[in-house]
């Protein structure tokens, strides 16, 4: 038979309720003997009893995530933030791609009443109405990255507009006046914020600076065709600053083809700082997004709503994201990692 609560209770010298504490994520216990129980609990491999913790506490510990793709490094990193802040409180997911629709949304959180105690949602469709109209009434939700309407949920963003603005910001003050910009959907939030950043930036910096937004789908291919349009323009451009970093990476082959150089030509800058973004030649410059970050701090804020949802207010929290400045955007650098010291780690401004 497996360890039980008591084995691991006699084990760490402590009370059957401060093993219950510990497990279940709650305060009042020391770092010492928390870490104490933790190295008993697997040492003996004890598994809590996921049915009787439901029974005398009446939740499931799981929680449901819903994001518009599982696919991808953004998302990818957004999960791993997720998971590490559900495994230090005991917690489980359930994972469900919702590409965008608001009917498999609607689906997705239809089918987790019941199975989990809140929701972390991701999409442009969770506002209010939407989840009064799908979700259960003691289920509580926190939105990642989506528009919020009305005060009945908390929600976590990233600071899409601050980062698009410092990214203009930096490329103009380095020289560059004809800055084209490449969007993602339009259909999505973070593509919507990104260029309202990149045209508030445009308009505050002056009537000398040359606007042109051209559409993507946060793909490589989507940047590949834009660089192609913008090749064949009459009027040179001085930079691109692409929403996503698939979007510029594609950039940076179009303009290799066409033996354009990267700064030399043409500026480049992303958005995200993706691993590849300081691999390739040149490095990319780009927005620094904490996906991790945003997805832990997310996790943390629905565990404490599913505990004591009457004792939680509901709030809307900015994370900030960082300007990161390498060789692409054609600033001078005195690092030879690519990197600039003036520039490394900025918090782009949050307004």
């Amino acid at each position: 038979m497996g360890a039980t609560l008591r084995d691991v209770a006699r084990e760490a010298r402590v009370s059957t309720a401060t093993v219950s504490r510990v497990i279940n994520g709650r305060g009042n216990v020391t770092h010492e003997t928390r870490a104490r129980i933790l190295g008993v609990v697997e040492r003996l491999r004890y598994v809590p009893d996921s049915v009787a913790r439901s029974l005398s506490t009446g939740l499931t510990h799981t929680i449901g995530v819903l994001l518009p793709d599982l696919h991808g490094e953004f998302f990818s990193e957004i999960i791993r933030g997720i998971d590490q802040a559900a495994r230090r409180r005991g917690l489980h997911l359930l994972l469900s791609g919702i590409h965008g629709s608001a009917a498999e949304a609607a689906l997705a959180i239809r089918a987790l009443k019941g199975r989990v105690d809140g929701l972390l949602i991701m999409s442009p469709y969770a506002d209010s109405a939407f989840l009064a109209d799908h979700s259960a009434d003691d289920t509580p939700a926190v939105l990642m990255n989506s528009p919020v309407r009305g005060n009945s949920h908390s929600s976590f963003c990233l600071d899409n507009r601050g980062g698009a603005r410092a990214m203009v910001r930096h490329l103009a003050g380095v020289g560059h006046r004809r800055i084209a910009f490449i969007a993602g959907p339009r259909d999505n939030f973070d593509a919507t914020e990104r260029l309202a950043g990149y045209c508030e930036a445009m308009a505050e910096l002056g009537p000398d600076l040359k606007e042109l937004v051209l559409h993507g789908d946060f793909s490589e291919e989507s940047g590949y065709r834009a660089a192609q349009r913008i090749l064949a323009l009459d009027e040179r451009t001085d930079a691109v600053f692409a929403a996503n970093d698939m979007m510029a990476l594609g950039c940076l082959h179009a303009f290799n083809e066409a033996r354009v150089s990267v700064p030399g030509d043409v500026a480049l800058a992303g958005f995200d700082d993706i691993p590849m973004a300081r691999f390739v030649s040149p490095p990319l410059s780009t927005v620094r997004v904490p996906m991790a970050e945003l997805g832990a701090r997310a996790l943390d804020g629905i565990a404490a709503a599913a505990s004591a949802p009457a004792a939680t207010p509901n709030f809307t929290e900015i994370v900030a994201t960082e300007l990161v400045v390498r060789a692409s955007c054609g600033a001078g650098l005195r690092d030879p990692g690519g990197e600039s010291d003036a520039r490394r780690g900025q918090r782009a401004p949050v307004v």
